[in-house]
């Protein structure tokens, strides 16, 4: 099978071919793509969750949405790199030596390694801790920042294909099949990073959006949640057949048909569809309800 397709490389796109580079050269350090992507993602669904909270209904003022995005960014940074050694690389928390005070590998964010699921895990809480603290309700926090959560998906699945990391898995099937520098083996294999940005950042902006400005979606508690949960959670589940499995958890697929990340969406799958039919059997909140005051 591996001789069949590497008899096909030869017509297979080359990702250095493209032209991209994983970051911006300024002299004095690299400015990576992955970087602009969190912080791009950040700042474009802090400017939507901003406007989507001087609407009608809005659970939060302003003060809570800056709150928020504080407490978020910390627990996706955390949620993500934490979730990645827990779930995938559990040797992260002890791969340090009697010199080092810290597990240094485990900081090392630019290696790469953060878990969708220990992402969703820190942001969750992060969530729930400014609803505490502000006295507002938890699941319409979540019904707001789930509308936005798609943007950062999207960007942040494209610095994966600009970086030239975490592709997917060897095919001579498709035309589009890429060949990537740092690959071993080099063969073609399926540009997963795009699909998951499409499936997991591009289709869940394009329905999330107009749920909320469209429709009454956000008068009823949990619907948007239930949606968010069930989309991004059927996109993952789809692009991790795509998707090149982590070489240590290898076992994983082999053993039971599907990788690890597919295991951890199910749950999340069957969560999404139960909270989106308990929330619209419940009945909407008061439509006349103003934004709350700054």
């Amino acid at each position: 099978m591996i001789e069949l397709l590497a008899g096909g490389a030869a017509q297979a796109i080359r990702w250095e071919e493209l032209g991209l580079r994983p970051g911006i050269e300024l002299g004095f350090f690299t400015l990576r793509y992955y970087s602009l992507a969190y912080l791009g993602g950040i700042l474009l669904a802090y400017w939507q969750v901003s406007k989507m909270v001087r609407a009608p209904g809005s659970p939060m003022a302003q003060r809570h949405v800056d709150d928020l995005f504080f407490w978020c960014t910390l627990g996706i940074i955390l949620g993500g790199r934490l979730g990645y050694a827990a779930f995938y690389q559990p040797a992260l928390f002890t791969s340090w030596d009697s010199t080092e005070t810290v597990p240094w590998a485990l900081l090392r964010l630019w290696d790469g390694g953060m878990s969708f699921h220990g992402g969703l895990i820190g942001t969750t809480l992060a969530m729930a801790w400014v609803a505490c603290r502000g006295g507002v309700s938890f699941i319409r926090v979540t019904d707001y920042v789930s509308v936005v959560v798609g943007f950062g998906m999207l960007f942040g699945r494209l610095a994966n294909f600009i970086n030239g990391e975490l592709w997917g898995r060897p095919t001579d099937g498709v035309p589009w099949a890429m060949i990537f520098p740092r690959d071993p083996l080099g063969l073609p294999r399926h540009p997963s990073q795009l699909y998951e940005a499409v499936l997991e950042g591009l289709v869940v902006v394009v329905i999330m959006l107009p749920l909320f400005w469209k429709t009454r979606a956000r008068w009823r508690p949990g619907v948007l949640t239930g949606c968010f949960v069930t989309l991004i959670s059927l996109g993952r589940f789809t692009a991790e057949f795509f998707r090149e499995a982590d070489a240590q958890l290898a076992w994983v697929p082999q053993t039971t048909g599907l990788n690890m990340g597919q295991w951890l969406t199910i749950p999340l799958i069957v969560a999404g569809i139960g909270l989106t039919a308990w929330a619209l059997r419940q009945p909407e909140i008061g439509a006349a309800r103003q934004p709350a005051t700054a």
